[in-house]
């Protein structure tokens, strides 16, 4: 099975510690959500894993290779990052036909047509670009590259809700005919959660969460009918979020449920992956 195993990595920054003791596996050919607050520690392990930082202890392996200052290794991962790394006087499309020299797989036919799909002129330099502009440009990248392991940080970074979309599809789109490992690193979880296979959650530089998309929401439901009827339902039971509209209440429940024993009017519905995230994250 191999795929990038993370192993006791810890990684401070003077007095803060970024990661702690982290060890998880990101399996081959599944899409990942690394989901956390912000300062969790989701970059600090993408940039780990990727040598542009080094952990005080630990060790990362790619495919059963140490992952540190090993090009073989290296060449097998594509990090898209928040910071643009190309020069900013670099035009799109040279920035395109220097990923060819790094990447061999790269394909640039592909990232041509992706450009013309999201109306982004190949011939403008990096620094004309607008934030959006630039996340697509780094996405066009990402998806062209053609690696055994693609992290996106934050990939919809300025991005509107039509671009957000198309990415999206393209990502589904790539993966559904030549498959790779995709870690999405993102706040927008209510957007990705049906994309997500596995989901990795992290909370003050710890792992809380790793298990797929499909166990951990299995593990409750949610809840709707009128506002008497679901607090009468769920007196007895761990409500971890409730949201009221008009007469209507719809109640997140975490635990099982006999559907056989349900009142007229209530409606049951999946667990909220966004709901769930919420509830485990929060600072109480």
């Amino acid at each position: 099975m191999n795929g990038i195993q993370i192993n006791d990595v810890t990684k401070t920054f003077g007095d803060t510690l970024a990661l702690n003791q982290v060890s998880l596996t990101f399996e081959p050919h599944k899409i990942h959500g690394l989901l956390g607050r912000n300062g969790a520690g989701k970059s600090t392990l993408l940039n780990i894993i990727t040598n542009r930082l080094f952990a005080d202890n630990g060790t990362v392996t790619i495919d059963g290779l140490s992952g540190t200052e090993n090009d073989h290794a290296q060449g097998m991962i594509y990090l898209m990052s928040e910071k643009n790394l190309y020069p900013e006087s670099m035009t799109c499309n040279e920035a395109f036909k220097w990923t060819k020299q790094f990447f061999k797989d790269f394909d640039l036919d592909y990232a041509l047509n992706l450009a013309r799909q999201f109306k982004l002129d190949p011939k403008k330099k990096i620094q004309s670009l607008s934030t959006g502009y630039n996340s697509i440009f780094k996405i066009i990248t990402a998806l062209s590259v053609n690696t055994p392991y693609v992290l996106f940080d934050e990939p919809v970074l300025g991005l509107d809700a039509n671009h957000r979309e198309m990415f999206y599809r393209l990502l589904i789109e790539k993966y559904s005919n030549n498959p790779f490992t995709a870690i999405i690193s993102t706040h927008l979880i209510e957007e990705i959660a049906n994309l997500l296979e596995y989901v990795i959650i992290i909370k003050n530089g710890e792992i809380l969460v790793n298990e797929s998309c499909e166990a951990l929401l299995s593990k409750g439901y949610s809840v709707t009918g009128t506002i008497n009827q679901v607090d009468t339902f769920v007196k007895d039971k761990e409500v971890i979020g409730e949201d009221v509209l008009g007469g209507l209440k719809t109640a997140t429940v975490i635990g099982s449920i006999n559907k056989s024993t349900l009142p007229d009017g209530i409606e049951i519905a999946n667990l909220d992956l966004q709901k769930l995230f919420i509830k485990l994250t929060n600072e109480e």
